[in-house]
């Protein structure tokens, strides 16, 4: 192997050749790909800003969403879990949240807890779980267990796991 270096044809036909094929090979076969992958990226954030305006357009209260967390001081599950469920008309005698304390794991700052939400109908949770987690973007819903009540036919017990990072 160490003799090829000692072959003088390396040095006057091998390196210059691949020093004038080089160019060619990026003109032809890089350029072009790296053209069609900037048309294909920016027709999809074209595609992607007429659909934030048209969101926008439809749900402007979003926005106001995001003025509330940057106002907000601190999370608390407590309060939380109170204006979204009487936005939705749950009755406090019908959620329990049990929260733990703050834990740091890797230097990042998290909080679980788990919400039982009594006797709701699947619409309510629903709206219930998509709101609370639009409004906090930190929060995260990690487990869902739904439990059916006997004998009604749209009546639900729910125990949601969050988990919210700081």
């Amino acid at each position: 192997m160490k003799e090829i270096y000692k072959n003088p044809i390396l040095y006057y036909i091998g390196i210059p050749v691949v020093v004038v094929l080089w160019p060619l090979f990026v003109a032809g076969i890089y350029l072009p790909n790296a053209e069609k992958k900037w048309d294909a990226e920016k027709d999809q954030y074209d595609k992607a800003q007429k659909v934030v305006a048209e969101i926008l357009a439809l749900d402007p209260e979003r926005l106001a969403f995001v003025d509330l967390e940057k106002a907000a001081t601190e999370f608390d599950y407590a309060n939380a879990v109170e204006q979204i469920a009487s936005q939705y008309k749950i009755s406090p005698t019908n959620y329990k949240i049990s929260s733990r304390p703050i834990a740091i794991s890797g230097g990042q700052k998290s909080q679980n807890a788990n919400v039982v939400l009594n006797q709701v109908d699947i619409t309510t949770f629903a709206e219930f779980l998509s709101t609370i987690q639009l409004r906090w973007g930190k929060l995260q819903c990690v487990r869902v267990k739904l439990e059916k009540k006997k004998g009604l036919a749209d009546v639900w017990d729910v125990n949601i796991e969050f988990k919210y990072y700081y």
